[in-house]
């Protein structure tokens, strides 16, 4: 079953001039493993996904880091 969140986190594909709003958890997850700098912040983003999956993390806690994750890769795009 997909976990959901809103507002969507906009980050930056692997397509040039195309933008991706994520809104689900495993979605997250996908684009997470694309990405080709893994930081700090990835690191508790990828963790955190496997939470959010499982129901024992909010997933508007997930959200969030998802955000600062993609912030911090460079990966993060405007509303």
């Amino acid at each position: 079953m997909p976990r959901w969140f809103a507002p969507p986190v906009y980050v930056r594909t692997d397509r040039p001039g195309f933008r991706l709003g994520v809104t689900r958890v495993d979605t997250a997850a996908e684009e997470l493993l694309k990405w080709p700098n893994r930081g700090p912040r990835w690191r508790l983003a990828a963790e955190a996904c496997l939470s959010a999956m499982d129901g024992k993390m909010p997933t508007n806690k997930f959200r969030l880091l998802f955000e600062d994750a993609a912030q911090e890769e460079e990966m993060l795009l405007p509303d």
